[in-house]
């Protein structure tokens, strides 16, 4: 054997994995096809938000969260209804205990910190028992992503000092090697060098071929959100027609070549139609990698408008719903929709996802943080308003119309429409009670000490001059998560068609649907999928060092 443990994929789950492996003793290689600058994958580009349960950053917020209450808002957005959720229920139950149990102090013990308020995202669909977190539990991590990875990569990077983990970049899996059922190693192809920044695509020249050996193989591949037709090949009818356009949440790299390369070596893949992808989602005028798009992470007072003009129905209002309202707009025959807000809402609801888009977060820049508190919108926010092909800025409502129209192929927005529409809205500001589902929702969220505090604006007329100039946000569907994958026990062992283990082969993070094959069945509930990764990969790299004991 060449090594005890093989890990194909250098992101977060690979690292988790390769790290307990290692400290358990076993010797480990991992492979990634990318160059060395990109180690950390996805996760390193992330804000950085974990899911946690009952944690003392919630009651310091004077918010009383609970297994149960977790357990509760988790399977009533899973909604798990087919046979083969058989393991992602049992996947996604772990999952919840160890959110509410050891995962803050273990990443602690390893120098993890939190930012002290917690964001309440994914505000769900109106039911107690239906989609949705019934209270805030994203924690931010104080770094974001690459505050994530750091702790992985440095034990990682320990290992390799002693010679016990070998990390070999540039080296691209083509198949796993079998021996009768059981895989004992992979094989590929030695791609050319690269110096490409982080991100961006690199070379597939191949240089040289391998061939390794090893006790056990971990896939931490990945997901499918950089290969846009193999998105729309797997996008299911209950959310609409494909959208012809979508800009790229991740690098080109996570195309979902592993997750088809371990089904033709026999790994069972489940509920590939489960899918996560962002319906706010802003060309960059800055990109990284090709057709690069952001995330606006919004509060939730901004008038949500469809490409017609056509107010959005409760519950999809902005961070709310995520696949409700994509499901929504991709039956309305458009790609787009929009936001309309003042500056006075931007100025506190808008923040960007990513890492890059938070300097002052993940350079632990405190003097940086306090100036948020300051008027006006964060410093990358401003600079997508300006720059930013999506962004319209006027001071009447006639101007901003005919600018939200010079921004689409065919106009389709007639401005007097939607003046009824923001006039009806603001009537609804003038009493402190009201019949309007989002107004009600905005001063609920303001009874939360956090969103008062740093993330909900006061409520006020969107055609209050002194709350201007107002903005339009054209809104483009963002590629990101995979639900689905190769579905594995709660050892992370990859499964046969049948159900039977496949001996060696084991899967961890987004190729394996975060666990099991899709622990969150239907939807998200936001921060559960770096901890998805944290989770899979603890498990996959422990089962497989105690299988190589």
């Amino acid at each position: 054997m060449d090594t005890d443990v093989i890990v194909v994929g250098a992101g977060l789950a690979g690292l988790v994995a390769a790290a307990e492996a290692a400290d358990a003793g076993r010797r480990v290689l991992v492979l990634d096809q990318e160059p060395e600058q990109s180690l950390g994958g996805q996760a390193f580009w992330s804000l950085g938000g974990l899911f946690l349960v009952d944690s003392p950053e919630q009651r310091r917020m004077g918010v009383k969260d609970s297994l149960d209450l977790a357990l509760q808002d988790w399977f009533g957005s899973a909604q798990f209804d087919r046979p083969e959720d058989h393991w992602p229920r049992q996947w996604a139950e772990a999952y919840v205990h160890f959110a509410a149990g050891e995962k803050r102090s273990w990443l602690r013990a390893q120098g993890h910190r939190i930012f002290p308020v917690v964001g309440w995202a994914e505000r769900g669909d109106g039911r107690a028992d239906g989609h949705g977190n019934s209270v805030p539990r994203f924690h931010l991590t104080w770094g974001t992503g690459p505050g994530v990875v750091a702790p992985f990569e440095r034990r990682v990077r320990a290992h390799v000092e002693t010679g016990r983990i070998g990390l070999l970049f540039r080296h691209r899996v083509d198949g796993l090697l079998r021996d009768g059922q059981a895989v004992t190693g992979v094989h590929g192809q030695v791609l050319e060098p690269s110096d490409v920044d982080r991100g961006r695509a690199s070379s597939r020249v191949a240089v040289g071929h391998f061939e390794l050996s090893g006790q056990a193989v971990v896939v931490t591949s990945g997901g499918i959100g950089g290969n846009h037709d193999l998105v729309r090949a797997s996008w299911p009818e209950r959310l609409g027609t494909p959208p012809r356009f979508m800009v790229a949440g991740v690098p080109a790299h996570v195309d979902g070549r592993m997750q088809q390369i371990t089904a033709e070596a026999g790994g069972n893949v489940i509920n590939p139609d489960r899918m996560w992808h962002y319906v706010e989602g802003l060309r960059n005028w800055d990109p990284i990698w090709e057709n690069h798009g952001i995330r606006i992470l919004p509060g939730p007072s901004s008038l949500w408008l469809d490409a017609e003009g056509n107010r959005l129905p409760a519950p999809y209002f902005p961070g709310f719903d995520t696949l409700g309202t994509l499901g929504h707009l991709m039956r309305t025959g458009h790609d787009h929709s929009w936001f309309v807000l003042t500056q006075k809402i931007i100025e506190k609801e808008f923040a960007l996802s990513g890492s890059e888009q938070n300097p002052d977060l993940t350079g632990k820049d405190i003097r940086l943080l306090l100036k948020r508190l300051r008027p006006g919108a964060p410093g990358p926010v401003e600079a997508f308003k300006e720059h930013g092909a999506d962004f319209v800025v006027a001071q009447t409502l006639p101007e901003l119309v005919a600018g939200m129209n010079a921004l689409t192929e065919t106009p389709l927005l007639d401005a007097e429409r939607v003046r009824r529409i923001i006039e009806a809205r603001d009537r609804e500001i003038e009493n402190p009670y009201s019949k309007d589902a989002q107004v009600t929702a905005v001063r609920g969220a303001r009874g939360y000490r956090g969103d008062r505090l740093i993330r909900v604006a006061k409520p006020h007329r969107l055609l209050d001059p002194a709350a201007g100039p107002l903005i339009a946000v054209r809104l483009n569907i963002l590629t990101r998560k995979t639900l689905g994958g190769l579905e594995t026990d709660l050892s992370a062992r990859v499964l046969a068609p049948g159900g039977s283990p496949i001996p060696g082969l084991y899967a961890a993070g987004e190729v394996a649907g975060f666990g099991g094959g899709g622990m969150h069945g239907y939807n998200a509930l936001e921060g559960t999928f770096l901890g998805g990764c944290l989770f899979s990969g603890r498990t996959a790299g422990r089962a497989a060092a105690e299988q190589t004991a």
